[in-house]
């Protein structure tokens, strides 16, 4: 037994290191294959580094081409699209540098204009302020100028008021008073029912122009106490003229005394209301500017009013021109559909003798016709009466082969 379990363990043992040796030599061939497939996978490791690399590299080449591809399109669309944003803003840019050269250009040369229109109403100006010192110097010593000056401010404020001179006023008609003498007034204003009204042009400037120039009261009213005699003197003067009484002249009662500086007459108003008064009962009325204007353009109204009932007569004139004129028309018109009448029944007569009544031409010409008279036209068959045109119509058939 022990024999056996002896060489059991020998051959166990034998077996083991057997096995043991099979073992080291797969051990041996593990460590070569392990070995071996370390050195590829180091080598597929180096490889994949590299082509990592590679392909790291050819992106980076590939997006920078690509980055700079799509920069160079950006960059054109986007120019193009500031160039199309920005053409209209440049346009309108350019169109106002035009304007506001445009605008300058225009304002220097109208900047230019005015200084020379200004310059030129400086020397009008000066040109005015002597001739009115002149006038002014000629007005105070002049009693002619003074009264050409009067009659122009009238002849002004006539114009202003819109009466036509030579039909609702006149200047300086040459008349005759009761005794025959010649009297001129200054203008005679018409009336539109034949009557007249003159108006006599008075200035008294010389002692009001000293009034108002002195500032010592005792003279002031030295100064105005001459011009207040100067007035009343105006005032019985024109009286004396009796221009109510010209020949030719349908005057009312009483003459307008024009003075044609209203502070004058203010003055005078105030200083000596009772100046207004006495002169009234002399025939006289005395007037300023603004007064003398609201007559005028009451009495431009009254012309007003006068031609517009003259028309609305004229109007109505005519109107009934008319409708007279409307009636005959009607009349004539009757006689036309009376003429219309008989021209309508002598029609139908001279129908009945050419187509319709008993022995009608048409019928005898085509009896004569039939009879053999030559002929080389035929009357067509809507003129032939209808028998007649049968009856031909029988004739062209029989005469047929």
């Amino acid at each position: 037994m022990s024999l056996e379990n002896e060489a059991k363990l020998v051959s166990l043992h034998a077996d083991s290191e057997q096995a043991k040796l099979d073992l080291l030599k797969r051990c041996a061939a593990l460590e070569q294959t392990i070995e071996s497939g370390e050195t590829h996978h180091q080598a597929q490791v180096a490889l994949l580094e590299t082509s990592k690399r590679r392909f790291t590299e050819e992106f980076e080449n590939l997006a920078n081409r690509i980055f700079d591809a799509k920069q160079k399109v950006f960059t054109s669309s986007s120019q193009v699209a500031i160039d199309n944003s920005l053409a209209p803003l440049r346009r309108d840019l350019g169109d106002f540098r035009k304007q506001v050269e445009s605008t300058y250009d225009k304002e220097n040369a109208q900047r230019n204009q005015l200084m020379g229109r200004i310059s030129e109403l400086q020397k009008q100006t000066l040109q005015v302020s002597s001739e009115a010192a002149s006038l002014a110097n000629a007005l105070r010593g002049d009693n002619k100028a003074q009264g050409n000056w009067g009659e122009f401010i009238l002849e002004k404020l006539l114009e202003d008021s819109g009466l036509q001179q030579g039909r609702e006023y006149v200047v300086q008609a040459s008349l005759k008073d009761a005794d025959g003498r010649r009297r001129n007034p200054d203008v005679v204003v018409h009336l539109p029912e034949g009557r007249d009204i003159v108006i006599d042009a008075k200035v008294s400037l010389v002692d009001y122009e000293k009034y108002h120039n002195t500032h010592e009261e005792i003279e002031q009213n030295e100064f105005l106490k001459k011009h207040m005699q100067s007035m009343r003197a105006h005032v019985r003067g024109l009286s004396a003229k009796n221009y109510e009484h010209l020949e030719g002249v349908n005057s009312l009662d009483f003459v307008l005394l024009f003075v044609p500086i209203e502070s004058a007459f203010l003055l005078a108003q105030n200083q000596a209301p009772e100046m207004m008064k006495d002169a009234y009962d002399l025939g006289i009325i005395m007037v300023s500017p603004s007064t003398l204007m609201v007559t005028l353009r009451t009495i431009k109204n009254l012309w007003r009013t006068d031609d517009q009932n003259r028309n609305a007569r004229l109007i109505a004139d005519k109107a009934g021109g008319l409708y007279d004129q409307f009636v005959l028309f009607t009349e004539s018109l009757d006689e036309v559909s009376k003429h219309l009448e008989r021209s309508k029944v002598a029609l139908e007569t001279a129908q009945k003798r050419l187509l319709t009544g008993k022995g009608n031409l048409i019928r005898r010409t085509e009896d004569l016709k039939l009879l053999g008279a030559k002929a080389k036209k035929q009357l067509v068959s809507n003129v032939l009466p209808v028998e007649d045109a049968s009856r031909d119509s029988n004739a062209l058939d029989a005469s047929e082969p």
